[in-house]
């Protein structure tokens, strides 16, 4: 099979809970306190899942930190999943860059002409500024201390960025988006690795293999 199926297949069997749903006005429901500093994220079938032991003697700063990059992971992976099946599926269409851009996804950015790239670093920028204002305490503040170190009530992803207003005002309920947040960003992670990797071997489009 497919490298690209693979991963799907096997990042959906490894996420997904076998176990019926808890009720939403549970707290922790879909965390352990004793694990990862209580955050969300922890499942059935793998539990409290860190088989590296990147949190063994880690404060809570730290741990706030990894979760922190791996929402961050889990979001631009989100996009690129999306990117590569939509950006192979228009190629070549008149309203896509004059239809400049054709073959796998992991070859369109060489053919973009600019000013993409500029506007793309300027977007970019100015989002992890932003980012950084909301969440991080200014090295500056800091007088010696560790370095990199987020604010004390910050909430790891929350940038206070939500114009659709689906933030939930209960706390059960939050818990439970943040999860489901969780696990489409490391699916897709999974996913956009075995995009790249299949592409990589063959040299064609996940859509020419997918027969859309």
């Amino acid at each position: 099979m497919k490298l690209a199926l693979l991963s799907l297949f096997t990042a959906a069997s490894a996420f997904q809970t076998p176990i019926a749903p808890k009720p939403a006005s549970s707290l922790h429901a879909f965390s352990d306190p004793s694990f990862c500093g209580g955050l969300p994220g922890a499942l059935p079938p793998v539990g409290n899942f860190d088989p590296l032991n990147f949190l063994e003697g880690a404060d809570d700063n730290k741990i706030r930190r990894f979760r922190e990059a791996e929402l961050t992971h889990g979001r631009v992976s989100m996009l690129a999943f999306v990117g590569f099946l939509v950006g192979e599926k228009v190629e070549g269409s008149s309203f896509l860059f004059d239809s400049q851009i054709s073959g796998p996804a992991i070859n369109h950015f060489a053919q973009v002409p600019q000013p993409f790239w500029e506007l793309l670093v300027l977007a970019i920028g100015v989002s992890e500024v932003y980012r950084a204002q909301v969440g991080w305490v200014s090295p500056s503040d800091l007088q010696g201390e560790e370095k990199f170190a987020l604010r004390p009530d910050y909430i790891p992803g929350d940038i206070n960025f939500d114009p659709l207003g689906l933030k939930p005002e209960d706390p059960a309920e939050f818990e439970e988006m943040q999860t489901k947040e969780l696990q489409h960003g490391r699916l897709a992670m999974l996913a956009t690795a075995g995009f790249v990797a299949q592409e990589l071997v063959d040299g064609k489009g996940i859509i020419e293999h997918l027969g859309m």
